[in-house]
C-alpha cells in the first residue's frame, strides 16, 4: 500500500482514506475506513470516464447488479455513489495478496493449492452468475488469497468499460478484458455467456500452476495473444498432469463444451490431491502465509493517512453510506495488537487475515450453534500446556458463523499468556458492521476462563462489551460460553490454523 498523494482526496463519501492500493484503467483504488470502523476498498472512477454518459450508465447498472452477489468467495459491494461528480464504489477489503503478486513473488503454486483455488473460484463464479452477472475480467490480479481460500473481486464492474478506452473515448464494439485472460468469444466480440468466465478461469489456473500464461508471455503483443486464444491450442507443457483434464475442459473453444461451475467444484475436489483432503492443513505454502502476516500488520498500522500529504480536498463528498443497525453488533472480542512486540507479529497477521478471510469475519454474536449436547472430554485428551499455561490444543485461529448466515462469520485468535494478559483477539464483521475486541486470561483451566471482552474499535452503539466467558474444547471444537449470554446459545468454533 502506498501513502496518499498530493492529489488524492482524504475522504470519499463517508470513508476516510488510509492509503492507495493501486490504479487501473477505470481509476484509483484506496484503502479506507468508515466512521463505524469497517475497513473497505474504494474505487474512484477516473474523471475523464465520469464525463462519458455511456460509461456512467453502464457503471450505474453494473454496480446495482453487483450488490446482489453474495457468498463467502467474493468481496461484497457495500456502498456506492454512481451519481457523484466522480463516481465511486466501496467493497469489502480483502487483506491478502493477489494471485499475480503471489505467483510473481513466490513462484507457481503446488497442485493441491491449485485444486483448492479452482474449487473456490468456481464457487465464486456460481455466486456471481446467480446474480445475473458475467465477470468478464477474471485474471490473477482480480483473485485475492486469504487463509480460508481465494476471493474474487471486480465482478461485473469491468462491463462499464465496454466501448470506452482508457482515455475515455468511446469505441463501438470494443471488447472488455485483459488480453492474456480473455475467452475466444470475447476476442471475436460475440455475445457472452457465463461460460466466458470458465475459460478465463482455466487460464488463471494455468498461471497459478506454472507461472506462465497459456497463450503467450508478457512480451507477446496483445493482438498476437488474442489470435492464439481464438484459433490455437494452449501451451500446457508445464502444467502438472493431475490438473490437465480440469484445465483442458475449461479451455474448450466452444462455450457449450465447458463445464459449469458446479461441475468444476466436483472435478477439483475429486482429484488425486483432492481439495477436500487435509482440511486441517493450510491450503497455502508457508511463504504465502507469512506474506499474509505482513499484509495484516500493514493494515493494523494504517490508522491515519501519511502526514505531509496535501489533500486534494478536505471536504467529505456526499454519498450513500452503509450503516450498521445497533441490533446486529456482537458483544466483545479481541483487538489487533498495536504494540510491536515481535512475538505478536503472527498474531496480528492472523487477526487481520481474519478480515480478509471473507466478506465478513470476526467474533461471535451471541447466538448460533448450540454445543450443549456434545460430550465434554477435553480434559483427558488435551495436549500438555505450552509455556504460559493454556493447553496447546486451545491455541490458534478459530472460526464459526452465526446461525444460518454465511456472511456473519466470527473468528478469534487465542495465544499463550499468563493470567491478566490479553490472550484473545477477535474481529466481528458483517455486511453492515465491523467490530474488534480483546479479552484477558483469568485462569488456564481447562476449561480456559476469560475476563470481560472489551471493545477495541468500532462505534459504541453497535459494538458492545461482553461478559466473562469460558472456552471449552469439545470433540475438536472450541465452545465459548458467556456468563451473561442474554439467553442466547453458545457458539462452537472450528480450528482454522
Amino acid at each position: 500500500m502506498a501513502p496518499l498523494g498530493a492529489h488524492d482526496p482524504q475522504w470519499i463519501g463517508d470513508y476516510r482514506l488510509l492509503g492507495r492500493l493501486g490504479e487501473g484503467g477505470m481509476g484509483r483504488v484506496f484503502l479506507a475506513r468508515s466512521d463505524r470502523g469497517r475497513t473497505v476498498a474504494v474505487k474512484l472512477v477516473r474523471a475523464e470516464l465520469a464525463h462519458e454518459e455511456e460509461f456512467r450508465a453502464r457503471f450505474r447498472r453494473e454496480v446495482r447488479a453487483a450488490r446482489k452477489v453474495g457468498g463467502e468467495w467474493t468481496a461484497p459491494v457495500l456502498d456506492a455513489d454512481t451519481e457523484a461528480e466522480t463516481p465511486w464504489v466501496a467493497t469489502g477489503y480483502i487483506a491478502g495478496p493477489s494471485l499475480q503478486q503471489a505467483v510473481g513473488g513466490h513462484g507457481p503454486l503446488p497442485e493441491r493449492t491449485v485444486r483448492i483455488l479452482a474449487a473456490g473460484l468456481a464457487r465464486a463464479l456460481r455466486s456471481v452468475h446467480a446474480a445475473g452477472i458475467i465477470h468478464r475480467d477474471l485474471k490473477p490480479s482480480n483473485v485475492l488469497l486469504t487463509l480460508d481460500g481465494p476471493r474474487v473481486i471486480d465482478f461485473g464492474i469491468a462491463r462499464a468499460l465496454e466501448g470506452v478506452d482508457v482515455s475515455g473515448v468511446t469505441h463501438t464494439g470494443s471488447a472488455v478484458g485483459s488480453p492474456g485472460f480473455m475467452a475466444p468469444e470475447q476476442v471475436r466480440g460475440e455475445p457472452l455467456t457465463p461460460a466466458c468466465d470458465v475459460f478465463c478461469l482455466g487460464s488463471v489456473l494455468v498461471y497459478a500452476a506454472t507461472g506462465r500464461q497459456p497463450f503467450g508471455t508478457e512480451t507477446t503483443l496483445p493482438h498476437a495473444m488474442m489470435y492464439r486464444i481464438a484459433e490455437e491450442e494452449p501451451d500446457l507443457t508445464a502444467l502438472p498432469e493431475g490438473l490437465h483434464d480440469l484445465v483442458t475442459a475449461c479451455l474448450a473453444k466452444d462455450p457449450a463444451r465447458r463445464p459449469a461451475p458446479e461441475e468444476l467444484v466436483a472435478r477439483a475436489e475429486a482429484g488425486p490431491d483432492a481439495a477436500g483432503s487435509g482440511e486441517d492443513e493450510p491450503w497455502l505454502p508457508g511463504a504465502l502465509i507469512a506474506r499474509l502476516g505482513r499484509h495484516a500488520v500493514e493494515l493494523l498500522e494504517a490508522e491515519n493517512p501519511q502526514d505531509g500529504a496535501v489533500p486534494a480536498t478536505a471536504v467529505r463528498p456526499h454519498g450513500t453510506s452503509a450503516t450498521a443497525p445497533a441490533t446486529v453488533a456482537p458483544p466483545a472480542g479481541p483487538s489487533p495488537a498495536r504494540r510491536r512486540r515481535k512475538g505478536r507479529a503472527l498474531l496480528a497477521a492472523a487477526v487481520l487475515v481474519l478480515a480478509g478471510a471473507g466478506t465478513a469475519t470476526g467474533y461471535a454474536l451471541l447466538g448460533g450453534s448450540d454445543g450443549s449436547a456434545a460430550a465434554t472430554e477435553q480434559g483427558a485428551t488435551s495436549r500438555p500446556p505450552a509455556p504460559g499455561g493454556i493447553p496447546a490444543d486451545y491455541l490458534g485461529i478459530w472460526s464459526t458463523t452465526v446461525g444460518d448466515s454465511t456472511v456473519d462469520v466470527r473468528r478469534f485468535t487465542l495465544v499463550q499468556g499468563k493470567p491478566g494478559e490479553t490472550v484473545l483477539r477477535m474481529q466481528a464483521t458483517g455486511p453492515t458492521y465491523d467490530c474488534r475486541f480483546a479479552a484477558t486470561l483469568e485462569s488456564v483451566g481447562p476449561p480456559v476462563r476469560l475476563g470481560p471482552s472489551t471493545v477495541v474499535s468500532g462505534p459504541p452503539d453497535t459494538c458492545r462489551p461482553g461478559s466473562r466467558s469460558t472456552l471449552e474444547l469439545i470433540a475438536g471444537q472450541l465452545r465459548r460460553t458467556f456468563d451473561d449470554a442474554g439467553g442466547l446459545a453458545p457458539l462452537l468454533y472450528a480450528k482454522k490454523g
